[in-house]
């Protein structure tokens, strides 16, 4: 197999939000009829499809609008804006969707404790995705003072 390139890399990724996305939309239609399902394979009150299809529900709102910047931020990278401030506000974007996807599973712990565990895993993502913006914003800036001293 050859060289991985930069373009290879990026349309890998793109291809892999499209997966995401078939996914989350697959999640969308049927959610209520697997749940329904798993609530009744696993014996837990009917009041629980519910709780646990709004939840998933309220989650992939977020999940959508973060989907929709990676791909909007990979398409800036694939252009060679990189070090820009719309990608700061993507990158800022996509924490908070992942900041209330944890609001909204933590909340849903309450009812189903495994979404604790995704409360958990959606905030840490937040934080790497913070980390990311800050490296990014401080890029940015460094950027601008080297192009003042040219």
């Amino acid at each position: 197999m050859g060289k991985v390139t930069k373009d290879m890399s990026i349309r890998l990724t793109l291809a892999c939000i499209l997966v995401f996305s078939a996914v989350l939309l697959a999640a969308d239609l049927f959610a209520f009829r697997w749940i329904g399902w798993y609530v009744a394979w696993r014996g837990m009150g009917r009041e629980n499809v519910a709780r646990m299809t709004g939840t998933l529900y309220a989650a992939s709102v977020f999940g959508w609008l973060c989907l929709w910047a990676l791909w909007r931020l990979l398409k800036n990278i694939q252009a060679e804006v990189v070090f820009d401030g719309s990608n700061v506000r993507l990158l800022r974007m996509i924490a908070w969707c992942c900041a209330f996807a944890a609001l909204v599973f933590l909340g849903g712990g309450f009812f189903y404790p495994p979404f604790f565990f995704v409360a958990v895993a959606a905030a840490f993502m937040m934080l790497i995705v913070r980390v990311v913006k800050n490296v990014f914003q401080q890029a940015i800036e460094m950027k601008s003072e080297l192009d003042l001293t040219i």
